[in-house]
């Protein structure tokens, strides 16, 4: 409590046109002028049309309508030093339905929040109540500016009563005054002088107050009325300027064209305080009763005003005991007495003023700053002894599912898996993949530990084997994509296909409850593929091929293995066919394993732990196949280059609870902006995997516990808490967008969630019992990632 208070207000700001943004403003100054050890930043909200010259107290910039900017918001404040978050709320002033999008922050921070709720509905639509209810939950005080609002918080939300406090809206300190220093100083006329002022829209009622002028001016010719504002800016962008010309209409009908004046602009504070000075009377004729605060009602009272009001909810609070004159909606002849007694009662109406500005002095600046930040510090005390660290994931399951296939096989026919799907149902016009052929294989294949189970899957496994057996090209290469006709649309597919192929295969060859026949089949593919594996370039095929070709050196499977079943097959006797020995494998193996770690030394910086200048897509399989090329040949520098990428991947997408995977929206570059969205589920998947084989590996039991959490991405442990899983179908949503869960629920989403699963499934106990998030923390921010760089120069063979 003795270092500096950092407060980060949100809200829109100065210069907007904007009644809050000016309040905001005032607030801000408020704060920070009254206490030298308080530093006060703002988040400006803003619509998308909107450009500003904001000053340098603001901080970062939220689009109104775009998700994404609140999420990077709440990175951006959780990075941040503030020690308190002050949010200026009111439902037009964000996204969403009833402004929801503000949730995306508020859920991804774990800062006290202090809302100043600038409306409360007393019988809101179904949206509206879901929004102040969540607000409540995620606000550690809520401050409101009426009696009015503290009741209504409490018995329509049932809003705990020591999280609300009642604040009033401030007012400049101006001394009790006469008007005519100010209509001089403006060259007004008017006598008297009556002033409407804020932005335009039909809410204001104006029209209640000329319907009623016309009987006073036949009295008092000299009467002014002066509308001082502009038109409301999104009622401008919607409608234009229908009401201020109805308005003008009315005034010609009416035969005011003495005594109504418009002034169509949006004054800056001093200016507005200078014409509320010069005014002798302030009229707020709002038509809804629901108005629980109104700044220019404020400011009127603030600088003694004599005020004509509606009864809104506000007005008939701060106008009671005398300090104004109350008159029903509409109702013009009521407007039309109270102006006239008004004018002809002065010794009344000074009396009026002198209450009004009495009452006013508990709203000064001064005095809300200095409120203002009581309750930031209790607020901030009441955090730091009761840390509001909800577990926002706390709808996770305590046990791993079990492995569904229903889904696999509703999207498999007798051709192989189809690749995509329109909201669950098989998208046939897509067709087919190899590369889900291939990794469907590696999930089937991992998850039997058993005969029966080998059995049970015999069906599926021998469908896309028979589906790579008939993409594999003359050369050993594969077709990727074949349409719902069986006819294959490519010459060949890319370098990854084939490195899928090869992982599928190696996985295949090495399971030992599969028939020999079928795993010859499988050595047999792989070993046409000789010449095309040693031959790939990108770095994610020679990855893919790592990993398959590790199955089959880990499991000391030769060639010799496979001779019998193979001679005695008439139709593979072809000399190109001939199977490979444990030799050329490995030596394609070590190959890519080096080529990597060239790669890595290529690319990697000091900041930047990674193979390559830019972080894309399937990151944690290039990892993987580096751990996986130590784990055979005990080359230490694979191992320490496949830890210190796996670290990074870690470093840029662990948040504390969940995995923010890097999105493929432009993807992650190196001094680039991370992109939140598209995020695919296969890099959940390739984590888990990856996290698992570092585990198994190293035995450092933070990999296990980094895997279970990246395995619960899928069920609900990411950004948006959405889980992705279908717990009765077993089918996977296809990725999360910045609006929410892709619904589509393709082959690969679900192939990935059974490859993640069956890894996990071997430690299912080991990783759900223990405990290891405070020190996986801990771990993850005190250098890991140095200790992993320091160890690179080493490279020997154990």
């Amino acid at each position: 409590m003795n270092r500096q208070l950092k407060v980060l207000f949100i809200g829109t700001y100065v210069p907007k046109e904007c009644g809050i943004a000016t309040f905001t403003s005032d607030l801000l100054n408020s704060v920070s002028e009254k206490y030298n050890d308080v530093h006060c930043e703002v988040i400006a909200l803003n619509d998308s049309s909107e450009t500003y010259n904001y000053p340098e107290e603001v901080v970062f910039q939220i689009e109104r309508d775009k998700l994404e900017d609140y999420y990077r918001a709440a990175d951006y404040i959780n990075k941040s030093d503030a020690r308190i978050v002050c949010l200026q709320h009111e439902f037009g002033l964000f996204g969403g339905n009833a402004g929801d999008y503000i949730f995306a922050l508020l859920s991804g921070i774990n800062k006290p929040v202090i809302s100043t709720m600038h409306t409360v509905i007393r019988e809101p639509e179904p949206d509206y109540r879901a929004s102040t209810e969540k607000l409540i939950r995620y606000s550690e005080k809520l401050v409101v500016m009426s009696q009015t609002a503290v009741d209504m918080l409490k018995d329509v939300y049932k809003a705990p009563e020591d999280k609300i406090e009642i604040i009033f809206h401030g007012v400049p300190d101006y001394p009790f005054n006469n008007c005519g220093k100010y209509k001089k100083m403006l060259n007004l006329k008017g006598s008297p002088l009556v002033l409407t002022f804020g932005l335009l829209s039909k809410n204001k009622g104006i029209e209640s107050v000329l319907n009623a002028l016309p009987d006073v001016v036949n009295q008092y010719p000299d009467l002014i009325y002066l509308v001082l504002g502009a038109t409301h800016p999104m009622v401008k962008k919607t409608q234009g300027e229908v009401y201020r010309q109805y308005l003008k209409n009315k005034v010609s009908e009416l035969g005011l064209e003495n005594n109504v004046v418009f002034h169509d602009k949006f004054v800056e504070k001093e200016e507005l305080c200078n014409y509320i000075l010069a005014s002798d009377m302030y009229v707020s004729p709002y038509l809804s009763r629901e108005q629980i605060v109104s700044g220019a009602l404020t400011y009127a009272m603030g600088m003694g005003k004599a005020i004509v009001s509606t009864p809104y909810w506000y007005a008939q609070e701060m106008l009671s005991d005398n300090r104004g004159l109350l008159v029903d909606f509409g109702d013009t002849d009521s407007f039309k007495k109270s102006l006239l007694y008004l004018i002809e009662n002065p010794e009344e109406c000074d009396n009026m003023r002198k209450k009004a500005y009495d009452f006013g002095r508990k709203m000064t600046w001064k005095n809300v700053g200095k409120e203002y930040n009581n309750v930031f510090l209790k607020a901030l005390k009441n955090h730091s002894a009761y840390p509001r660290t909800p577990n926002r994931f706390n709808f996770l399951p305590n046990q791993l599912p079990e492995a569904k296939l229903d889904y696999l096989k509703l999207l498999t026919d007798d051709v192989g898996v189809m690749q995509h799907t329109n909201l669950g149902v098989p998208a046939r016009h897509h067709g087919y993949s190899t590369d889900d052929m291939g990794r469907a294989l590696v999930a089937l294949t991992q998850l039997i530990d058993n005969q029966k189970k080998a059995e049970e899957f015999w069906r599926l496994i021998t469908t896309y084997m028979s589906f790579l057996e008939h993409a594999q090209t003359n050369t050993g290469h594969f077709h990727n994509f074949m349409n719902y006709k069986r006819e294959f649309l490519d010459e060949k597919g890319s370098e990854d296909t084939l490195g899928r192929a090869i992982y599928g295969l190696g996985h295949v060859v090495s399971c030992p409850y599969l028939s020999k026949n079928i795993r010859t089949l499988a050595h047999t593919l792989i070993s046409k593929s000789r010449h095309e594996m040693k031959n790939v370039s990108y770095p994610r095929a020679k990855a893919y091929t790592m990993c398959g070709l590790y199955e089959i050196l880990r499991a000391g499977i030769g060639a010799d293995e496979f001779e019998s079943v193979f001679n005695s097959s008439r139709d593979a006797v072809k000399p190109i066919d001939t199977l490979v020995d444990k030799d050329t494998f490995e030596c394609i193996f070590t190959s890519h394993a080096n080529f990597l770690v060239d790669l890595y030394e290529a690319n990697h910086k000091e900041d930047w732990n990674w193979f390559e200048p830019t972080v894309t897509y399937s990151n944690a399989k290039l990892s993987e196949s580096l751990l996986l090329a130590y784990n055979y040949t005990k080359n230490r520098t694979y191992r320490e280059i496949g830890l210190a990428t796996l670290d990074f991947l870690t470093e840029i997408q662990w948040k504390g609870d969940f995995f923010d995977i890097v999105g493929n929206q432009g993807w992650y570059s190196y001094k680039g902006e991370k992109p939140i969205f598209d995020q695919q589920p296969i890099e959940a998947g390739y984590l888990t995997q990856a996290y698992v084989s570092a585990y198994e590996i190293v035995r450092e039991e933070k990999y296990l516990e980094l895997a279970k959490y990246s395995f619960e991405y899928f069920l609900g442990r990411n950004r948006l808490q959405a889980p992705m899983y279908d717990y009765s179908t077993g089918a996977v949503c296809d990725g999360l967008n910045v609006d929410g869960m892709n619904s589509n629920q393709g082959a690969e989403s679900v192939i990935c969630f059974l490859m993640a699963l069956s890894s996990l499934n071997k430690h299912t106990n080991k990783a759900f019992n223990t405990t290891l998030q405070s020190r996986l923390s801990n771990e993850l921010d005190d250098g890991a990632m140095q200790k992993r760089k320091s160890l690179l120069s080493v490279n020997q063979v154990e």
